[in-house]
């Protein structure tokens, strides 16, 4: 069908008004049956000053539909024709808008429209947020990661996933996930017994009883997370910058992981699992399509006016298996970002005139995490951190970074993470590390969002991180009951370009607050 014909369709159901609305209104419409339905609410995402992803997702192969206007009575509405939802891609879709004037709030609407019949488009799902600024203006953004992780689901008895309303509430301009958008790997039971002996009640749908394995089952974990009405209500009004970690697969999962004695696992190839936990996850992201080249590229820029550019790295896809991570010279077995990413990288900071450049990781480049041992015995590790001592193995690629920030005179560099379940900050100080040809530097971690709560991870010293702050579990996987879910909040104020980070906890009290002033 032509897009004049939609447009038509589409006018004439609005005149009928067989359920979809003109405008926003509580006024209640005809139902008509067997119509098209959004099933998981709609995400926005990669804004920038002219663009913006929006995501949703049908019950039945249809066209995606959206209506945007500068209005929030959509008195100016224009009318846009999307792609497809099919079965390939589990009937979601996403449609780039573009051309969108900086700083400006955007409303949206999307429907459906069924590919047999088209007088059968959905009832709306609404939106809204602001594009990028092109001059300085406050900025807040907000940053966390882990969702429904170790067994902890949506508990709609306590409201569901809460934090995301808490979140919510502080009117950000955007969210960065850090990954763990999905927990793979973890299967949920109706109830589990809790620190205190509270019964914890999951919400649960075939897919999150047992680990993913299939296509089916990783695309039922994004579905499940959606099933949250908070995060639905979120997602709807503040945009998303998606990264991913590692449960978007399984457990630490590398080149080289070994599911041979994990007896939850019939699929035992990891590049199977990679496979399906990829499609999965481009689909169900709100992220920007790169290139037919690239289509599955996650590092990006995502620069929000004279104040703030993004860079989002990917710390999974390009790695060399996890090992021993103390190769005394650098090679393709001890990639962690890869050459590609990593000259990417250096390139962009190099080119930014933002005053701020925020980095966004998957995980944190001093705190040890541990996986398992290899075949003589020793430690395996999971991240960079690899021990006191000089650079070897993977922190090769960070020290040319950090040398190459200094080298340029890069100012203004912040790391935003996740991954280890509780919140902290880190500074980083050459006079305290190995490896001293750097400029010193501020990490920031939080989450989880909805997951289990853990203790702290060791420090290795190469590149001098000091704990200025931390607030961990007492003991392994605490239930969110506990509190000790976290998220951060960023603040930038266009008048003294002062950049306020404050760690938050599941109610939205601040925890700890960190002024940084820009060189």
């Amino acid at each position: 069908m032509t897009a004049p014909s939609i447009a038509v369709a589409y006018t004439q159901l609005l005149l009928n008004g067989c359920g979809i609305k003109k405008q926003p209104s509580s006024i209640d419409l005809p139902v008509i049956k067997n119509l098209p339905k959004v099933t998981h609410g709609i995400q926005i995402g990669d804004v920038i000053s002219d663009k913006a992803i929006i995501w949703s997702r049908s019950d039945r192969p249809s066209k995606m539909l959206l209506k945007y206007s500068f209005k929030a009575d959509f008195t100016d509405f224009h009318l846009i024709e999307g792609p497809l939802a099919l079965a390939e891609t589990d009937y979601t879709a996403k449609i780039d808008l573009t051309q969108l004037p900086a700083g400006k709030q955007v409303f949206i609407e999307v429907m459906f429209q069924d590919l047999n019949n088209p007088n059968q488009v959905s009832t709306g799902v609404y939106g809204k947020f602001k594009t990028a600024p092109d001059k300085a203006e406050d900025i807040r953004f907000l940053w966390s990661g882990d969702t429904c992780g170790q067994g902890w689901g949506i508990n709609t008895e306590i409201g569901g996933m809460k934090i995301y309303e808490t979140m919510r509430l502080t009117q950000p301009d955007f969210f960065i996930h850090c990954g763990d958008n999905i927990y793979s790997d973890s299967p949920m039971k109706p109830q589990v017994v809790t620190e205190t002996g509270e019964i914890w009640h999951n919400l649960v749908t075939p897919e999150v009883l047992k680990v993913a394995e299939t296509l089916s089952e990783f695309r039922g974990r994004y579905k499940y997370n959606l099933l949250d009405e908070n995060l639905r209500r979120f997602n709807a009004e503040v945009p998303n910058i998606w990264l991913w970690d590692d449960h978007e697969v399984t457990n630490n999962w590398s080149p080289t992981k070994d599911l041979k004695a994990d007896n939850r696992y019939v699929e035992k190839n990891i590049n199977t699992l990679v496979e399906y936990g990829t499609k999965a996850a481009m689909e169900y992201a709100p992220m920007r399509y790169f290139s037919d080249k690239d289509s599955q590229r996650i590092y990006r820029q995502c620069s929000y006016g004279p104040l703030l550019d993004v860079f989002v790295l990917d710390m999974r896809s390009y790695r060399a298996g996890n090992s021993f991570n103390r190769q005394t010279q650098p090679g393709s077995d001890t990639d962690y970002l890869g050459q590609e990413q990593l000259q990417w990288l250096k390139t962009a900071l190099k080119d930014s005139k933002a005053v701020w450049k925020v980095i966004a990781a998957d995980l944190s480049l001093g705190l040890e995490i541990n996986d398992g041992f290899d075949s003589k015995n020793r430690p395996q590790f999971e991240n960079l951190a690899n021990g006191d001592g000089p650079p070897l193995g993977r922190e090769f690629e960070i020290a040319e970074l950090l040398s190459f920030i200094k080298q340029e005179n890069i100012n203004n560099l912040v790391w935003f993470t996740a991954e280890v379940h509780y919140c902290a900050a880190i500074y980083y100080e050459p006079t305290h590390a190995n490896f001293k040809n750097f400029k010193p530097f501020w990490e920031f971690i939080s989450g989880p969002l909805n997951a289990g709560s853990f203790g702290t991870h060791a420090l290795d010293n190469t590149f001098g991180p000091q704990i200025i702050f931390e607030k961990p579990s007492p003991t392994p996987n605490l239930s969110p009951l506990s509190g000790l879910q976290y998220f951060g909040q960023v603040d930038i104020n266009s008048q003294d370009q002062s950049m306020i980070v404050a760690l938050k906890d599941l109610k939205g009290n601040t925890l700890f607050t960190q002024r940084l002033n820009p060189a």
